[in-house]
């Protein structure tokens, strides 16, 4: 419905109220410019809602080959620029809808960086790029080509990204998917001007639902889970697995860093002050999982050495200090 609502197509019901066509709504009665949308889709998304991606590809086409002005359709505009620059037809350059591959789910970003196996952002992008940019084709049902070309030529256009946070139960930073999923370094390093685009996500998990900037929902995030006494010591309190999921929040909080650049330095120092500095909280850590207390320091350092946290160098002589404690107590040493 936002994609729809953006582009100003209307879904059309039949006579049983099931909607299987979109028609365009008027520029007079639209009253405003056709604003263009690239959707990226998840890979379950593609599995369950291959109707919905029909309907989202004709109605972003049909504003695409509509004769309107270019200053009022936006959709019109750029498929025309990227059909010259591609030399493909209009039709064609105004795919707007991206997925993985058939069988293939999500751009195993969150992989890369849950194992550190990555070398720098460059790496990510191309990862999300390569395995994100399968266009689904109305004109060609059941079919997700490979169109990284085109999904690159569309995301250059981008001055927004935009996420639905859906679940009260799941959040930012207790799975990868969400930065998984995020494109806005993506976006910058394919825009002419290299400017970030304004990242933003909603929080539709109450009726008042509101619209976030991503770096106050991941202060949001951080303040109600991975620095939150309530979250930390309930988690703890568990013991082997309780340590692990705090790590594993940590982790995705460098994800965020990675993928969006917005994650404030407080986080990781504040995080830093609660679960290293603290020798009774230490402790606990090491004695209730010594491996995911490992990788917490690990992470830590790795924040610091991939430039997302800035910290004194007494910090950072101490996590490596106590990575090597660790490391002894593992191996028995």
């Amino acid at each position: 419905a936002q994609v729809l609502a953006l582009v100003g197509v209307k879904p059309v019901s039949d006579s049983l109220g099931r909607v299987n066509k979109v028609e365009l709504i008027p520029l007079e009665e639209l009253g405003r410019p056709r604003i263009d949308v690239v959707v990226s889709c998840s890979g379950v998304f593609r599995d369950l809602f291959i109707n919905q991606m029909n309907l989202l590809d004709r109605g972003i086409k049909m504003a695409a080959e509509a004769d309107e002005p270019s200053d009022q359709n936006f959709v019109r505009k750029h498929a025309i620029a990227q059909a010259a620059e591609l030399n493909v037809s209009v039709r064609d350059a105004a795919a707007r809808v991206f997925s993985n591959s058939a069988g293939s789910y999500s751009a195993n970003v969150g992989l890369a960086i849950e194992n550190g196996g990555w070398e720098d952002e460059a790496q990510l992008q191309e990862q999300f790029l390569t395995r994100k940019g399968f266009a689904f084709n109305a004109d060609k049902p059941g079919m997700m080509e490979a169109q990284a070309e085109l999904f690159k030529s569309a995301l250059k256009t981008v001055d927004v990204t935009f996420q639905n946070l859906d679940s009260s139960e799941i959040s930012i930073t207790d799975v990868s998917h969400y930065y998984d999923s995020d494109p806005t370094k993506v976006v910058a390093g394919l825009r002419d001007d290299k400017k970030k685009p304004t990242s933003l996500m909603a929080d539709t998990t109450t009726a008042n639902a509101q619209v976030r900037t991503l770096s106050e929902t991941v202060r949001l995030d951080a303040r109600t889970k991975l620095l939150n006494p309530k979250f930390y010591e309930g988690m703890l309190a568990t013991g082997y697995e309780g340590v692990r999921e705090v790590q594993k929040r940590l982790r995705n909080t460098l994800g965020w860093s990675a993928t969006a650049g917005e994650v404030d330095n407080f986080v990781f120092e504040d995080a830093n002050d609660v679960f290293i500095n603290d020798a009774e909280m230490q402790q606990r850590l090491l004695d209730s999982n010594p491996n995911a207390f490992r990788d917490m320091v690990t992470t830590f350092l790795e924040a610091n050495g991939r430039g997302y946290w800035e910290t004194s160098d007494e910090n950072i002589e101490r996590l490596q200090q106590l990575y090597a404690e660790v490391e002894d107590r593992i191996e028995g040493v």
